[in-house]
């Protein structure tokens, strides 16, 4: 890796690791009624279990998962990238469980419900899959999962630069939201598809070119 890609490369982990933290501590506020609008939380009162879930358990993905994907944590304390790792998908769990059962009830009408509430489901089970990979030791493949399932954790930043966008554009947070629901996670996943499909296709060209 040239100096420009390696740049390139520890500025965008920056970036993520600050952002998500960030959106990771707002969480962590929002939970105890420091920050966020009242109504938000009159709605989150309505369902206090799984609104709970769903907000610390995001929170805490956040506030590990960045970390994560820097590989001096991972060279140089594997025990704590280990734990950490145990730490961020027990939480995704949580989370997405918490996720699951407020789809239904989020705004933006159906079109939201159904956005959030695959979001949800894919959550659940790529951190399944990258649990059940690194047990059984394909390192490679766990940490692939791994990176879709941040990608989707991510939803969370991005949603609200969305919607700040929307509302820069002037369309109403009712409008916006229904899109926002799919623009917030979708994008991030199909980058990483596309990135691991990059990844992989020198090892794809060689498989077609050998003789059968």
């Amino acid at each position: 890796m040239n100096t420009l890609n390696r740049n390139l490369v520890t500025t965008g982990l920056v970036l993520m690791t600050v952002s998500s933290m960030a959106i990771g501590l707002y969480a962590v506020a929002f939970q105890a009624r420091l920050a966020g609008d009242p109504g938000f939380h009159l709605r989150f009162d309505s369902m206090p279990v799984a609104s709970s879930m769903h907000v610390v358990g995001g929170a805490i993905v956040l506030l590990t998962g960045a970390l994560q994907f820097w590989q001096s944590l991972r060279t140089k304390y594997p025990p704590l990238h280990r734990w950490l790792g145990r730490i961020y998908l027990s939480f995704v769990l949580i989370g997405g469980i918490g996720g699951l059962l407020l789809a239904p009830v989020s705004d933006g009408g159906v079109v939201a419900h159904w956005g959030f509430g695959i979001l949800a489901v894919l959550w659940l089970f790529s951190g399944a899959r990258a649990y059940l990979t690194i047990r059984a030791g394909n390192i490679a493949a766990h940490r692939e999962w791994m990176m879709r399932n941040f990608a989707m954790a991510l939803g969370a930043v991005t949603l609200r630069i969305y919607l700040g966008l929307f509302g820069v554009a002037g369309i109403p947070f009712e409008e916006a939201y229904p899109a926002v629901a799919w623009l917030a996670w979708v994008p991030n996943l199909l980058l990483v598809e596309w990135y691991l499909a990059m990844k992989h296709e020198p090892q794809r060209r060689a498989a077609v070119a050998q003789p059968a």
